[in-house]
């Protein structure tokens, strides 16, 4: 499901909201795949149901479910404390600021673990993500 792009040097060092600006791309793909083979093809209701998935609200909460499975590993922790604490310098329309900067911290690790190829821990956690939303995770829907 990869695409073959050529290795971005030095993604370790990428600014934060520019590995959140990858991770929110890559996750918007999954999800779409995600809904398509939940047999979802009418595009309103696509629309909505990838809204479950890819709000801030959401997202805050699967890294907060995600943070609650303690299955980060001290490097994956570091990438969401960078996004946490990036200044993006727009407001969230539609969320709070706590919730928009975990959101961008999910994303952020989504774009690290994208970008450094490590496509099955990629995997591993969106699957994760989606039985949680699905309400399949042990603690089921938040």
């Amino acid at each position: 499901m990869f695409l073959d792009l050529k290795t971005i040097k030095d993604s370790k060092l990428l600014n934060s909201l520019a590995l959140a600006y990858v991770g929110d791309a890559v996750f918007e793909i999954y999800v779409r795949h995600h809904l398509l083979l939940k047999g979802s093809i009418r595009p309103n209701q696509l629309h909505n149901q990838a809204k479950r998935f890819v709000s801030a609200k959401a997202q805050a909460s699967i890294l907060h479910y995600l943070f609650s499975l303690e299955l980060f590993s001290e490097e994956e922790e570091g990438v969401i404390r960078r996004g946490r604490n990036a200044k993006s310098g727009t407001v969230p329309k539609n969320t709070d600021v706590q919730t928009y900067r975990y959101s961008t911290a999910f994303e952020a690790l989504l774009g690290y673990l994208y970008l450094e190829k490590k496509h099955d821990r990629l995997e591993e956690l969106i699957e994760k993500a989606f039985q949680f939303i699905d309400g399949e995770g042990k603690e089921g829907r938040r």
